[in-house]
């Protein structure tokens, strides 16, 4: 081999030795861009579908409570036409004088006869969730009391109810019925804040 020929394949060698040197640098750097769009990819579609599950969750969630609910209170429209058959029961026994009753026999009977369907109409309220509203000498609550009148009376704590009309009633935590009621003024003011019951 001539001086000129190893010249030659000199340069041939050396730009060979480097061009595969020259491949391998350019490719990591394209890779590293691929890895990197990748990851950043993985992370969206895990938040998406974190997103995802967390919306599944409230939803079940959301069904779930509303299916208690409906459970719960599906009596409500049946239970507020049955009040007044309460309402009218509690009307008959409080207009018999209790004297009327010892000389009548009968009168005796028919009253007893009433309470008693009266118990048991309040225990099948209570089995259904549905509960009288507390108020005579209860402090008046907007929440529970319906405020018909004011009654001046200065032996009683100003907001106290002295009179129920008509009882209220609950349905588990929900209001049915308001009591209607009338409410002392004109006594000691109370200790908490002053509650409007104008009407």
């Amino acid at each position: 081999m001539t001086q000129d020929q190893t010249a030659e394949q000199t340069p041939a060698a050396e730009s060979a030795d480097q061009g595969p040197a020259a491949e391998s640098t350019a490719p990591p750097a394209a890779d590293a861009n691929r890895l990197a769009e990748l990851e950043a990819e993985i992370a969206k579609l895990k938040n998406d579908v974190l997103y995802a599950k967390a919306e599944t969750e409230n939803t079940r969630r959301r069904l779930e409570q509303q299916a208690e609910d409906r459970g719960k209170y599906a009596v409500s429209n049946i239970a507020k036409d049955v009040l007044s058959v309460a309402d009218n029961l509690r009307r008959a026994l409080d207009s018999v004088p209790a004297t009327a009753r010892e000389g009548n026999e009968s009168l005796a009977a028919l009253t007893t006869g009433v309470e008693m369907t009266e118990r048991e109409l309040l225990a099948t309220f209570e089995r259904y969730g549905i509960k009288m509203v507390a108020a005579q000498g209860e402090r008046f609550d907007p929440n529970l009391h319906q405020a018909m009148m004011e009654m001046e009376d200065p032996s009683q704590i100003e907001g106290t109810v002295v009179l129920v009309m008509q009882a209220g009633y609950t349905l588990h935590d929900r209001l049915l019925r308001p009591a209607l009621v009338g409410v002392a003024k004109g006594g000691p003011k109370s200790g908490g804040n002053n509650v409007d019951t104008s009407v």
